[in-house]
């Protein structure tokens, strides 16, 4: 049985998602970004217990499959974006397109009709995020950032962070973490 989940976007979300499972004692499940799977089908109860203790977290139970299919893009784009360590010069419309087994233009169409947003501003509103935590942690030069991100120059990261931001990066470091959000408020 899968039950997918929204909001959850953190290694963090998975560790609460596991807790809230064990206290109500269904087991046998693989937690991952937006998804529980579990081996066994749960009684309605249990989900509708489930629902309301993850609710205290601001995740909520998905049961539309357009919701359920937005959800992933999000954690698709969330996990190549923030947790994948490699240049990230790939294809999205691709990456998408694969792990979805959907046609890019459908997803396309329903991300942009249900969120208000094409894919490719959440994309960038990702990456921008993913640039805010990666200046403030002060690591890394703008070009290893931008190489990290997938820009193909600083020119244009810099300029994709003023058109979001309304700062320059360097501006952006000086004035530092109360600029940032939280992943699922993007």
């Amino acid at each position: 049985m899968h039950l997918y989940i929204k909001n959850m976007v953190c290694n963090r979300c998975i560790n609460v998602v596991e807790q809230e499972l064990q206290k109500l004692q269904i087991g046998s499940c693989k937690v991952t970004l937006g998804e529980v799977e579990t081996s066994e089908v749960l009684p309605k109860e249990k989900i509708e217990q489930l629902e309301k203790n993850l609710q205290v977290y601001g995740f909520e139970l998905l049961d539309n499959s357009k919701q359920q299919l937005i959800e992933k893009i999000k954690n698709i784009i969330i996990q190549q974006v923030h947790y994948k360590q490699d240049g990230n010069n790939l294809n999205f419309s691709d990456i998408l397109s694969k792990s979805l087994h959907k046609d890019y233009s459908y997803l396309s169409s329903l991300f942009s009709e249900v969120e208000g947003i094409t894919i490719e501003k959440y994309l960038i509103n990702q990456k921008i995020e993913k640039v805010k935590e990666l200046i403030i942690y002060d690591e890394l030069s703008l070009s290893e950032i931008a190489y990290q991100l997938g820009y193909s120059s600083i020119a244009h990261l810099s300029s994709q962070f003023k058109k979001v931001t309304g700062l320059t990066p360097t501006h952006f470091k000086k004035v530092g973490q109360n600029k940032r959000k939280p992943l699922d408020g993007i």
